[in-house]
């Protein structure tokens, strides 16, 4: 069965290196996402970026990076990403946070 409906989908830009009580921000905001009930969470590894202060940040082998771009990606409700934005908000100190409202077609068994 086709679903269509009408969602919010919040993407976190972090490095790699980036920490929240000395584990990893990225695993910290989807263990917190799960937490709070979201649908979802994926965390892409980027093989090259750069942020504000224009630093190059690649995974080629010549020039190592131990500070990879990170992506968190999580579509759900305007209100359940809502109950997320107050810890991304103490815990970002660096990286860049978007939202924007998009179509979610789910596919599910019968």
């Amino acid at each position: 069965m086709k679903q269509h409906e009408d969602a919010f989908l919040l993407r976190v830009f972090l490095g790699e290196n980036d920490r929240h009580k000395g584990k990893p921000l990225y695993e910290q905001i989807v263990l917190k996402a799960r937490e709070l009930g979201l649908t979802g969470a994926t965390v892409s590894r980027g093989i090259l970026g750069f942020g504000a202060d224009s630093r190059l940040h690649s995974s080629k082998i010549l020039t190592l990076s131990e500070d990879l771009p990170v992506i968190i990606e999580i579509a759900d409700s305007e209100e359940k990403i809502n109950l997320l934005l107050p810890f991304l908000d103490t815990w970002v100190s660096e990286g860049l946070v978007t939202l924007e409202k998009v179509s979610v077609i789910k596919y599910r068994h019968i």
